[in-house]
């Protein structure tokens, strides 16, 4: 049947298959780092490796899933604080507890949707902030973690300081690819098509057959697991939580900025953000309140003239990118020029 073979679907571009190639590239040249780089840069690419994650799972939620959130730093700390609890009382390695924090954050918030998702708009994003802010005094009030004050990483205490270093490189290295690759795969898949028809309309998705209150709590145990392993990685590295470090509602904040300076509901989005935001806070962190104005201008500036984010304006003007999850439908003729094209 001829009518049946006249289209072709085209999922990948020419900018996508290069960043692959591009990526697996930087991916083994970072695991090398140990091998030859400074203690320093290590501990800068954990740091901004705990901020894209987070970032990341919070784009997820809220520019894919159409939740906005003010609350993710419940279980952003939520994950450090399982990840310290489990090495200093259950004598487990915290690398090993790294992942298993992230784990209890996804189940702690299965019992926090029921409360969550009774709100809805601004009321959601104000409820999640209240959450977060229940778990900053629950964890503020007990003894045994240092209460208001925090404590200190001891489970680390026998392990050399450039063993230390490098695993937890190699753990915030494996951790981001994995981000990344996972979150990719999903909004590839059918399941990603059923959050954008979420997110875009709750209705319209519904009378289609989807089941919209299994799939928003999915994403929202995803993106608190996500958010947990952020946690848990980056008090590893830092070997000491306290509440206001760990529910800070700066980390969203954060995230938010990230989030929008690249582009909200795009992948590469959190990642451009990610960097830039990094690179403002290596170099103008020591002007003060001078460097949060221009964090504010600076966010100002991108919503008037760039609304979709930096990556968005790019990927508009010049048709970048990197990770396509749209699929194109191609005339078959068509499809196979471009092939041959690129063979």
């Amino acid at each position: 049947m001829p009518s049946e073979q006249a289209f072709a679907v085209e999922r990948a571009t020419a900018a996508s298959r290069i960043a692959l190639v591009v990526a697996i590239a930087l991916v083994l040249l970072a695991a090398s780092l140990p091998f030859w780089g400074e203690s320093s840069w290590m501990r800068e690419f954990v740091e901004i490796a705990c901020y894209f994650i987070f970032a990341m799972m919070w784009n997820l939620l809220a520019g894919y899933g159409g939740m906005v959130s003010i609350g993710q730093q419940a279980f952003f700390g939520f994950g450090g604080y399982a990840m310290l609890m489990l090495g200093n009382f259950a004598g487990i390695n915290p690398f090993v507890a790294i992942p298993l924090g992230a784990l209890a954050a996804g189940l702690v918030a299965i019992p926090v949707s029921f409360v969550a998702f009774r709100l809805s708009g601004g009321y959601f994003a104000i409820g999640t902030w209240v959450i977060a802010e229940v778990f900053r005094l629950s964890f503020a009030n007990v003894s045994a973690v240092g209460g208001g004050s925090g404590t200190t990483l001891t489970a680390l205490r026998g392990i050399e300081k450039a063993t230390r270093e490098s695993t937890t490189y190699w753990m915030a290295l494996a951790c981001v690819v994995a981000a990344i690759a996972l979150v990719y795969l999903f909004l590839r898949s059918k399941r990603g098509l059923a959050l954008l028809a979420i997110r875009d309309n709750e209705v319209a998705a519904e009378s289609q057959g989807i089941p919209v209150a299994r799939m928003k709590l999915a994403v929202y145990v995803v993106a608190a697991f996500g958010a947990g392993l952020a946690g848990a990685l980056y008090f590893v590295g830092n070997l000491r939580i306290s509440p206001d470090a760990a529910f800070s509602v700066n980390w969203t904040a954060f995230a938010i900025f990230m989030v929008v300076i690249g582009g909200i509901g795009r992948i590469e989005g959190p990642l451009v953000g990610a960097l830039i935001f990094w690179a403002l806070n290596k170099f103008l962190s020591d002007y003060g309140t001078w460097y949060l104005l221009g964090l504010g201008l600076l966010a100002i500036l991108v919503t008037l003239f760039f609304k979709q984010g930096l990556w968005g304006y790019a990927q508009q003007r010049w048709g970048w990118s990197l990770f396509p999850t749209q699929r194109k439908l191609l005339h078959a003729q068509a499809g196979a020029a471009a092939a041959s094209s690129r063979g």
